[in-house]
């Protein structure tokens, strides 16, 4: 069932986007973390397309979701495959039950304990820049509230990511994603360093990370910059 007080809020975050600087990264990781909570999904994730029309891991609700997006990557087949190359939502309430169709990707998301999936694409005017990957522990599909729901979440960020500036031809569309792509590197850099040097897990890392940049009113992607040259040290990050 679809939180609305939630979808609502989360909605107009994404829409002061469209006016105000934001990190790409940072309001990808808030649809993500929202949609498990608007739609009563048990995590989600955002892969992005570069150049190449190969697809990227963005956002991750999880760093056990992010885990499997990759294994989904390596394996060029799942869910988000799908959805990215028709254009169109893909469910499967059984995700068992998939094997013939996802023969490597479906045992390993069943070994993390996913039960059903929901792939929704990011697009705008027929361009399709991603998916929004929704996945559940029960067997139980997204209603059509639901998918509507998460439909207007991922139009809405897609819309976000694409607006600066507006994009006019596929050169633009394409410096826009490689833009987002190449933050994600850089963040998981960071991600890397403050765990090394803090202890922290690395889930623990990106929040920590989050957390400075929204108390010091810096974007994520300045944050972690500076923690990769070196310029912020890990005693500067709080651990809670």
């Amino acid at each position: 069932m679809t939180d609305n007080q939630t979808l609502i809020r989360t909605l107009v975050e994404l829409a002061d986007s469209l006016v105000d600087e934001f990190d790409v990264v940072d309001i990808l990781t808030l649809l993500a973390a929202r949609s498990v909570e608007a739609l009563d999904v048990s995590a989600a994730g955002i892969m992005l397309a570069s150049a190449d029309g190969d697809l990227r891991v963005v956002a991750s609700s999880s760093e056990a979701m992010r885990l499997v997006e990759l294994f989904e990557l390596q394996a060029g087949e799942g869910p988000c495959w799908d959805c990215f190359r028709s254009g169109e939502p893909v469910g499967v309430t059984d995700l068992a039950s998939a094997a013939d169709r996802w023969p490597r990707f479906t045992p390993v998301a069943v070994g993390a304990g996913f039960s059903s999936v929901h792939a929704i694409p990011m697009r705008l005017r027929g361009t399709v820049i991603g998916a929004l990957n929704l996945f559940r522990d029960v067997h139980v599909d997204l209603s059509v509230e639901e998918v509507r729901a998460g439909q207007a979440l991922a139009d809405v960020a897609t819309i976000a990511i694409l607006q600066r500036p507006s994009p006019r031809d596929v050169q633009q569309v394409n410096e826009q994603l490689a833009y987002a792509l190449n933050v994600r590197i850089l963040i998981e850099q960071a991600k890397g360093v403050l765990s090394e040097r803090s202890g922290l897990d690395m889930e623990g890392a990106f929040s920590a990370l989050r957390r400075y940049a929204r108390a010091h009113q810096q974007l994520l992607s300045e944050v972690a910059r500076a923690v990769v040259d070196g310029e912020l040290l890990a005693d500067a990050f709080d651990p809670a």
